[in-house]
């Protein structure tokens, strides 16, 4: 929920869609920002050439998020709390019939919820209830987006059979991020009742909350998009699965799901490939049900790294052919580097503290592959291991 600029936000935004020569004139202006102001103030208000150059700016960072950034309406702390369009679709997957999405920002979810269901669109600020009805028209989904303009925490429960979406705000009151969600807007005690009075639903969290107890009887799904962990989901009522803990990795959709408890995996001596688990499996505490479902086994008990005779066929994992397995020391490496020389080395790390970049310019590059160096505990001891990616 965010108070944002209101009322004369909401006005500047009109009078820019009332303008869209601006936004031409802009795309065929080269030059610094400072020039393109000058040009641009010939024929619009200050105001008006601010508006128009945010807009612009923004529109080109939101591509990684949306396929059309270019028709949107955004401002910056909408476009980075913005839920990513693959993630939204994968979410809005569980959804049917009736949807409120509470703090709904720039819309980002209620664009994918609304091509499944019909949703009514929460925020407390007028100009992010307009820019989701625009970014809903951006889309098409217009018909079946309904902003409304009020504060979440006074508004009732859904009625009957109708889900929920909800995306507390993770700023503490002094305005900083916070991963406590204690600290959220709305709070800990108003998303639990909202449990309680939709028949189910969504809640939106930062994957670095400490989410772990705070939601009984619930399904977090941590997911991760190309390779990065985005967000935590906590699912609820009706669109609850039977697992505590689920991770997903999108765009391949792979997902994995159990108790963390319930799997151990075995330890064991480093094997013919190493395996990186994505960060939404590590965040979800699924690493021993990944060794266990693809016959993987750990480095080391306190090592997420996990190691395999042979390929795994799974995307929730990055894959590495070992090459050779050398003691943690910086001339040990050096001369495997020269006897087996690299163009490019990459270098990982989870628990090992390792100076990337002092061992980088000490490595002899004179070769024209590309190796990867991962530094990683096994059976206990700091070890550096040299692979190539299976990707």
């Amino acid at each position: 929920m965010r108070s944002g600029a209101g009322f004369d936000e909401w006005r500047l935004l009109h009078a820019l869609r009332d303008r869209p020569e601006i936004f031409a004139q802009l795309e065929e202006l080269a030059g610094s920002e400072l020039h393109r102001q000058k040009e641009l103030r010939r024929d619009f208000s200050d105001d008006l050439v601010r508006g128009a150059l945010t807009q612009h700016d923004l529109r080109k960072a939101a591509r990684v998020k949306f396929a059309r950034a270019e028709a949107m309406w955004f401002d910056p702390v909408g476009l980075e709390q913005a839920t990513a369009e693959p993630i939204a679709r994968h979410k809005a997957a569980r959804f049917s019939g009736r949807v409120r999405d509470e703090c709904c920002g720039i819309g980002g979810d209620a664009l994918a919820l609304a091509s499944r269901c019909e949703v009514v669109a929460v925020d407390i600020d007028p100009a992010a209830c307009l820019r989701t009805r625009w970014n809903a028209e951006a889309y098409g989904v217009n018909d079946s987006v309904h902003p409304l303009c009020a504060d979440v925490e006074t508004l009732p429960g859904g009625d009957e059979g109708a889900l929920l979406h909800i995306d507390p705000d993770r700023r503490a009151a002094s305005g900083s991020r916070t991963r406590r969600v204690e600290q959220y807007r709305p709070s800990l005690d108003f998303l639990r009742e909202r449990m309680r009075r939709f028949a189910g639903g969504a809640i939106k969290l930062s994957p670095a909350a400490n989410f772990a107890g705070k939601f009984a009887g619930t399904e977090i799904e941590l997911i991760s998009l190309d390779g990065e962990c985005k967000e935590a989901c906590v699912w609820f009522g009706s669109l609850a699965g039977d697992a505590i803990r689920r991770a997903t990795a999108l765009p391949s959709g792979e997902t994995l799901a159990g108790d963390p408890l319930d799997a151990v995996a075995e330890v064991g001596d480093l094997g013919s490939h190493l395996y990186d688990p994505d960060p939404a499996v590590v965040r979800a505490g699924l690493v021993d049900l990944l060794a266990e479902t693809h016959g993987l086994r750990r480095l080391d008990v306190e090592e997420e790294y996990l190691t395999g005779d042979g390929p795994a066929d799974t995307s929730l994992a990055r894959g590495f052919a070992v090459l050779a397995e050398l003691p943690n020391n910086e001339r040990a490496i050096r001369d495997h580097f020269r006897r087996h020389p690299a163009g490019d080395v990459e270098i990982k790390c989870r628990h090992i503290p390792v100076a990337i970049e002092r061992i980088r310019r000490k490595l002899p590059l004179e070769g024209t592959g590309r190796a990867t160096l991962i530094f990683a505990r096994v059976a206990g001891r700091a070890r550096a291991v040299v692979c190539r990616r299976l990707d």
